[in-house]
């Protein structure tokens, strides 16, 4: 009834908790009245629109952790304390490497303690997802759009079988992996109930640009040629594309966003990745 009555405080007739799993909620804005007369248009027709701002609210209750992306934390209510999560010389230099491959921030504060933990605002979508749904091999995510995670999860890298043509394709090599126990918060530029869902059974799934948001890992993921020879690629219209083979499942984006709306968000991955993400969309435009 406390837990309950603390995050009450944070609602009020423009501001509801919309969803909540595990130690995470997400509190979304139906309205912004924070405008001026310079803003005041946008800020109208956003909200007709459906253009919300929404939160992250972790709760800490003093036997768990919780992770994040480096300047996601807006305010804490509590006994919370922060840490690096770095366990020595060898565990920080590792994760700088992981976080040079992913385009993600190499240290991820982890906070503790019992209270509320509130992240910065964004115009994204934010996504939940039980990692133990995923399966023993957990999922992995596309770059940058990683927000913050039980610290149960278990944070690793994972690369492109064919490193060659992803580097032709222009692709990134290596995608951060979450696995283990717990949930973790992803941003997206589209809804989870606009996602299309596909289950593969030893089958194949070959998508032109980057639409998967995030996929089994135990999937092979590899860049190929959309057929087998160039001069087919060249007839076809196609050039290099990604291919998820395997058991598992993948949640995919129905289009390409191409709104720059999207680069209005406080998480430094997001705007690291967004210039090469399609998954993201572009930075520029009316917040650029």
């Amino acid at each position: 009834m406390e837990e309950k009555m603390e995050i009450k405080r944070l609602q009020n007739d423009y501001r509801k908790i919309v969803t909540t799993v595990g130690n995470f909620s997400i509190l979304e804005s139906s309205r912004d009245e924070s405008v001026s007369p310079l803003n005041a248009a946008s800020e109208y027709f956003m909200e007709k629109m459906g253009v919300k701002r929404r939160q992250i609210i972790a709760t800490l209750k003093g036997n768990n952790t919780i992770v994040t992306q480096a300047g996601a934390m807006q305010w804490t209510l509590g006994n919370v304390s922060a840490t690096t999560g770095i366990k020595g010389a060898g565990d920080l230099l590792g994760k700088m490497i992981k976080g040079a491959a992913t385009k993600e921030s190499a240290v991820k504060p982890e906070y503790t303690g019992k209270g509320y933990l509130v992240l910065e605002p964004t115009y994204k979508y934010l996504i939940l997802q039980n990692i133990e749904e995923w399966g023993n091999g957990g999922m992995s995510v596309e770059d940058g759009m990683f927000l913050a995670c039980d610290g149960t999860v278990k944070r690793d890298i994972v690369s492109r079988k064919n490193l060659s043509s992803a580097i032709a394709g222009g692709e990134g090599l290596f995608n951060l992996s979450l696995s283990g126990t717990g949930v973790a918060c992803l941003e997206s530029n589209v809804p989870l109930n606009e996602l299309v869902e596909i289950q593969l059974d030893n089958e194949e799934l070959k998508i032109d640009g980057n639409l998967a948001v995030c996929w089994s890992s135990n999937l092979e993921f590899t860049v190929e040629r959309s057929t087998k020879s160039l001069i087919g690629s060249a007839v076809s219209g196609e050039g290099l594309v990604n291919v998820y083979r395997g058991v598992g499942k993948i949640l995919m984006s129905p289009y390409a966003p191409t709104s720059s709306l999207y680069a209005a968000t406080n998480t430094m991955a997001a705007k690291a990745a967004a210039t090469t993400s399609n998954t993201l969309g572009a930075i520029g435009g009316m917040f650029g």
